[in-house]
């Protein structure tokens, strides 16, 4: 995106004498730095280079931080989460900095449309915003099609895979010259649906099969850029991509998008939909859904998606595993004084204490400093993650690193056995090393792909907030999650079935995180037993389909949070379905979850009881990431339940 704004801002700054603007990034050769230190005016640049490279080394920058009057934050909507929450760190070390300087320049974030703009401004600065909602942008008329995957198996009430829908859809819009871009929800998918899409196009004359290709943000800059060429100059027919194609980056004008599943929030699904029909002109975009509660959900209450109000974005700077990292980065470029205060997240002297205790700060003349062990602390934080350690997909053979992927994800990504895609090419990994951090794979032909299974327990660490709501008990609180995974399966790659499931042993991984958690009525529980339905998987069916319609109320996606049910709960001395951040510290997301508590039960119910299947299926109760293979489920008891709750 920063190439795109450039060219575009050499072009407005044609006439202006002494405008000098540049880019500052990872892919900005080292020669070149120090002529963008000294002479540039405008910088374009990210957080991630803000973090690493800039702040860390602001003395070679004081002339540029004493003379910035504005920063620009591009897309803020994209800051939220774990990355909102590391990013709204980042922006206040540099307003730290900049009063070092002696200046106090303003900030402006553009953005989508989200339900708390002006709040998530406020959070990421830490200064109060004006808010202008105003949209006065043109547009051209679009038809937006709502497209649900025809059933393939009515017993189950199972549904053809959004995947291989869009590359069929894609395959017909290339034929018909319709310049196409799809979305689809993971790497793996963008690598599976372009291989569908390529070897379909390859029985057609012409080369068509030429001009696809997939796009994601893992790729190297120099194929990036390649493919967003392709697509601006017209010699690329579409392209498959991750959500890293769904920023502002000048592609061209295109004429269709198909997104392959429910992005996880309107905001982004009005983004991905907007990246075709850009000049006025008009387009198609098409949303196929996947067979899950969220999407099925939509499918049933369009009025929803296209009336509803937009999500809220949330990010917690102060989450602990997250401002502790950037106190000692703060530390590091400047000590801390009390002054700070009003630069950095509530909370930071209590955090700065126990960095104290573990010998990583030092309080000396009122200041907290650096220890002289810690060298150079932005290097070792992960400003997308709030995992401190990462782990290296490295090339068996060659020693070559492949990808470095975040230790929670490691565990269920690059286990033994697994298949890990890399730029469309399959890998099966031979060894995990714990010790070193490295996975090393090989290249592998096996039509499959693999899923894993894991076992989740949860402990209520401490109560922070509680309330009734309805018939209904809610809690808020710090919870603590144990997390292990125990198998894995392995799946045909074009739907065909499975290809047997093997059992794993791998370490326990255990994390702080805030939860909610809700019982039920006690005339609910005295039905249950006195009919001697199956309560577990009531309460168990409950669980998958809220965590399922969460993001219907939160920026979020369903792989950032996690749930765990019981029908009795050592620290709740009953039956509990607990659903908590999926990140250390948490994110917000449960916060709001317990906020909207009622909202939840009445969308978890909708999804539930309106689904076509006679007792349970994927686009209801059944979760892939369930660890227990999605047993003991039950839906006509989960119906039963909420009903209770919501007191009807």
């Amino acid at each position: 995106m920063a190439q795109d704004q450039l060219r575009s801002l050499r072009r407005l700054l044609t006439d202006r004498l002494g405008a000098h603007a540049a880019i500052f990034d990872g892919d900005t050769p080292p020669e070149e730095r120090g002529r963008v230190r000294r002479s540039a005016n405008l910088v374009l640049t990210n957080p991630d280079m803000l973090h690493l490279g800039i702040l860390p080394n602001h003395r070679y920058w004081g002339r540029f931080l004493s003379n910035l009057r504005f920063v620009v934050v591009d897309e803020a909507h994209v800051y939220r989460g774990v990355f909102g929450s590391h990013v709204a760190n980042v922006l206040r070390r540099l307003r730290r900095l900049c009063a070092h300087y002696g200046s106090d320049p303003r900030f402006a974030l553009s953005s989508a449309t989200i339900a708390n703009a002006g709040d998530l401004a406020r959070r990421l600065t830490g200064r109060e915003p004006l808010v202008i909602d105003d949209d006065g942008s043109p547009s051209g008329g679009k038809h937006f099609a709502f497209w649900n995957p025809p059933i393939v198996d009515e017993e189950r009430a199972e549904r053809a895979s959004p995947g291989s829908e869009a590359a069929r859809l894609v395959e017909t819009l290339v034929k018909q010259e319709v310049r196409t871009l799809a979305f689809v929800r993971t790497r793996r998918q963008a690598e599976l649906v372009y291989v569908n899409v390529r070897n379909r196009l390859r029985q057609e004359a012409g080369g068509l099969d030429e001009r696809v290709r997939p796009y994601r943000a893992s790729y190297l800059p120099e194929d990036r850029r390649a493919v967003e060429r392709g697509l601006a100059d017209g010699s690329l027919s579409a392209v498959v991509a991750t959500n890293a194609l769904e920023l502002g980056i000048d592609i061209g004008d295109l004429d269709a998008t198909v997104l392959a599943g429910y992005p996880g929030s309107v905001a982004s699904t009005w983004q991905q939909a907007g990246r075709s029909g850009r000049s006025q002109a008009g387009s198609l975009s098409v949303l196929i859904a996947q067979d899950n509660p969220l999407d099925q959900y939509l499918m049933r209450h369009p009025d929803f998606f296209f009336g509803s109000p937009h999500e809220h974005a949330r990010i917690r700077p102060e989450n602990p595993h997250v401002l502790g990292a950037h106190l000692l980065c703060a530390a590091y470029e400047k000590p801390i004084a009390p002054a700070d205060a009003a630069y950095l997240p509530d909370g930071f002297e209590e955090a700065a204490h126990g960095l104290a205790q573990r010998g990583l700060l030092n309080r000396r003349d009122g200041l907290w400093r650096l220890s002289p062990a810690v060298d150079y602390p932005a290097q070792r934080v992960n400003i997308r993650s709030a995992w401190d350690e990462q782990y290296l997909a490295v090339e068996a053979e060659s020693g070559r690193i492949l990808e470095r992927v975040e230790e929670y994800a490691a565990h269920s990504q690059l286990h033994p056995g697994a298949v890990y895609l890399h730029q469309g090419e399959p890998y099966v990994v031979e060894h995990l090393d714990f010790e070193a951090r490295e996975a090393y794979l090989r290249p592998t032909d096996a039509p499959y792909y693999t899923e894993t299974r894991e076992l989740i327990d949860i402990r209520v660490v401490e109560t922070l907030a509680a309330k009734v709501v309805r018939a209904g008990r809610v809690f808020l609180g710090e919870v603590e999650v144990s997390r292990a995974v125990v198998g894995y399966r392995r799946k045909d790659i074009y739907g065909r079935g499975d290809y047997g499931e093997e059992r794993l042993d791998m370490p326990e991984q255990r994390f702080r995180t805030v939860g909610v958690w809700f019982d039920i009525p006690g005339a609910s529980l005295s039905w249950a037993l006195k009919e001697r339905v199956d309560l577990a998987g009531g309460l168990h069916a409950m669980e998958h389909a809220a965590i399922g319609v969460l993001p219907l109320y939160a920026l979020c996606d369903r792989n950032d949070v996690g749930g765990v049910s019981t029908a009795l709960h050592p620290d709740t001395h009953g039956p509990a379905v607990f659903i908590y951040d999926g990140h250390p510290g948490g994110v917000g997301i449960a916060e709001h979850g317990y906020a909207v508590i009622a909202d939840l039960w009445r969308a978890t119910l909708d999804a539930v009881a309106e689904c076509p299947c006679a007792s349970g299926c994927p686009a209801c109760i059944q979760s892939p990431k369930c660890g227990n293979n999605n047993h003991p489920l039950d839906k006509a008891v989960a119906v039963r339940f909420l009903r209770d709750l919501l007191r009807e």
